[in-house]
């Protein structure tokens, strides 16, 4: 559970910020939505509903969004998402009521294994962006990218299913010490953290249902459909039962 947390803070926090969303909502509803998740497969399912990145390119096109700091027509790229979560749904109830085996003709494990492939990979730009001209941060993210390789190929027993966990952990640890412990780098600093607030609200928006948005953006739910059903096959694969049963839930 907590690498799942780890694992998954980038992509939830990053594809919010890419559209110009608060990421405090992102967070609050994916966390909702992974609760009710949770009820209506009974438990079953290890999965957290994170974000998408394929509502990214079709969100910034609809809300002509400039790429930095916050969306001026939010509500317009929300109503579009909503209308994608109905259509959704709508292909979940299909799913539901004739199986998912027509799902599986349409798409084939070569396309939804693509399709996940691809979440990864789309993170792997800012990744590279975020230590460009920075040789000391360079070398942290290749020792980062080392310990988890160390960690998930020679580990021993369950230590080797946590690589993105122990592997984040060590990095941690080693830049700790260089950089608060020998000043050769700047250092970890929770005062910012500190003054936080423990509660508090994010900053809601309505949607704004406009036609052409919600056209541009709906078809998404296509794309969502290869995304779970190739999560889900991975899942499958990882724990060694069959999630099949649970697709369209």
């Amino acid at each position: 559970g907590v690498q799942h947390v780890v694992a998954m803070f980038g992509a939830t926090v990053l594809a919010p910020i890419l559209m110009g969303f608060d990421p405090n909502v992102a967070i609050l509803f994916s966390g909702i939505g992974t609760l009710i998740f949770f009820i209506i497969v009974g438990g079953r399912v290890p999965s957290y509903l994170g974000s998408s990145f394929s509502f990214i390119g079709v969100v910034i096109a609809a809300s002509a969004y400039a790429g930095k700091g916050a969306n001026a027509n939010l509500g317009v790229a929300l109503g579009g998402i909503v209308a994608a979560g109905v259509l959704y749904a709508v292909i979940g109830l299909a799913v539901m009521v004739a199986g998912y085996k027509w799902v599986e003709k349409l798409m084939p494990p070569v396309v939804t294994g693509a399709v996940v492939a691809v979440i990864g990979l789309n993170l792997a730009p800012v990744a590279v962006m975020g230590i460009a001209g920075k040789p000391f941060d360079t070398w942290l993210a290749l020792l980062t990218v080392l310990a988890v390789g160390l960690v998930a190929g020679f580990a021993p027993g369950m230590a080797r299913r946590l690589p993105i966990l122990l592997g984040a952990i060590i990095a941690y640890v080693v830049y700790m010490v260089l950089t608060n412990g020998m000043g050769m780098g700047k250092p970890i600093d929770f005062a910012s953290l500190a003054a936080a607030a423990w509660i508090g609200m994010p900053n809601f928006t309505a949607p704004v249902f406009d036609a052409n948005a919600m056209a541009l953006i709906a078809p998404v739910a296509i794309i969502l459909v290869a995304e779970n059903l190739g999560h889900i096959k991975a899942i499958g694969v990882m724990t060694g039962r069959d999630m099949d049963k649970y697709l369209g839930r």
